[in-house]
């Protein structure tokens, strides 16, 4: 086609429309004759356009202009199920895309802009608060989204705003020793051991609902912590591995649970070496909604803060077995947790030194203990006076 000037264009077409305005097209790298999303004034500014089409072609910069014109719904269910996530990951994942990133469900994945994540953000926090939950969906969108970008959907990812995605840690509660024991108290005969090592284990809850006889040895006090069973949220657990390799071990327990691990075998734990540890009072599994109830009362009974949950155990457990002279590499044995610093590559805990560890702890709880009882013994001598 020639232009105006009586040159014949070597790229792209344009036409004058009825109104006026002129309309370019021009071929993509797969042949593909594709119209420019708006007219032009004139004809220079529509070669102009085409020019920086054939540029971007040309560099291999172009990006099929309808390549963004994907469902955002759809697209990040399929980046969900098509990740190996775990059970609660995947739970957090869907919770997070139907309540907390709702408003992008019916857009396009080309229609999500800065200003519109920027909005999105402000309002959510706006409205519920919560700035934890809001900066794990943030996180989760924009790692849907910089998928995108790899797939050439999109151009670039909308999600810029800087320390959107990062959560302000909350201060770590720590119990004492004479609270963990009013705990195990309130909480019931059934849980109490729960409490207890929960704190002085320590486990995580998911490895509590995986304990079976066979990972009991009481004659030498030792847990084997072998598995982990989450809790989903449609109330089924699932068997699997723990959080991390650091998370298959063995807990080696203070002396003065000794007592209480016989009692709950005796009184509690299911029959035969695959037995659960711990069963509700009608023989099933101990489900999170049963327990919490039993904890929150626990708590009231207490006069802990209502924050403080049971996964607070935990860092009470690492508080008090530093305190006991652990070092944070025993530390991070006994809680089965992993590092990928150097540093502590070259630092070792080996099963005696687990065993100082706990013989620590135990000192520490008995001291405690039999501090709390002398203080109580003054106090009814001199109100006998």
């Amino acid at each position: 086609m020639a232009n105006g000037k009586g040159r014949r264009r070597r790229f792209g077409a344009i036409r004058r429309l009825p109104s006026g305005r002129y309309q370019a097209r021009y071929p993509g790298p797969d042949g593909v004759m594709r119209p420019a999303p708006f007219t032009f004034e004139t004809t220079a500014d529509a070669d102009d356009w085409l020019a920086e089409k054939q540029t971007e072609i040309r560099r291999g910069e172009w990006r099929d202009p309808d390549a963004g014109a994907v469902s955002f719904r759809a697209y990040a269910e399929k980046w969900v199920d098509e990740r190996e996530l775990a059970p609660l990951t995947q739970d957090l994942y869907r919770y997070l895309l139907n309540k907390h990133l709702f408003a992008f469900a019916d857009l396009d994945l080309d229609e999500i802009t800065a200003p519109r994540v920027r909005e999105w953000r402000a309002e959510r926090l706006r409205i519920t608060g919560a700035k934890t939950i809001t900066a794990k969906a943030y996180r989760l969108l924009k790692a849907i989204m910089e998928t995108a970008v790899d797939d050439e959907l999109i151009t670039r990812n909308p999600c810029r705003i800087k320390g959107a995605g990062k959560e302000k840690a909350a201060e770590r509660r720590i119990a004492t020793v004479a609270q963990v024991d009013a705990l195990a108290n309130a909480v019931g005969m059934r849980w109490r051991l729960m409490v207890y090592l929960g704190a002085y284990g320590p486990l995580r809850p998911e490895e509590l609902a995986g304990l079976r006889r066979r990972d009991v040895d009481l004659d030498n006090l030792r847990l084997r912590v072998r598995l982990a069973e989450p809790e989903r949220m449609n109330g089924r657990r699932v068997q699997g591995d723990t959080k991390s390799e650091a998370g298959t071990r063995t807990v080696i327990l203070p002396a003065f649970l000794r007592r209480e691990l016989r009692w709950h075998l005796e009184s509690y734990a299911e029959p035969g070496p695959e037995g659960l540890l711990f069963v509700g009072e009608k023989g099933a599994p101990f489900r999170r909604s049963t327990f919490g109830r039993r904890w929150r009362k626990a708590r009231e009974i207490v006069g802990m803060p209502e924050g403080f949950r049971f996964y607070d155990l935990r860092h009470t457990g690492h508080t008090l077995s530093t305190r006991s002279g652990a070092t944070l590499k025993d530390t991070m044995v006994r809680a089965g947790q992993s590092s990928e610093k150097a540093a502590l590559i070259y630092q070792h805990s080996d099963e005696e030194r687990q065993e100082e560890v706990a013989a620590s702890l135990d000192a520490t709880v008995r001291k405690a203990r039999a501090d709390a009882a002398q203080k109580r013994s003054g106090t009814n001598l001199a109100r006998g006076h």
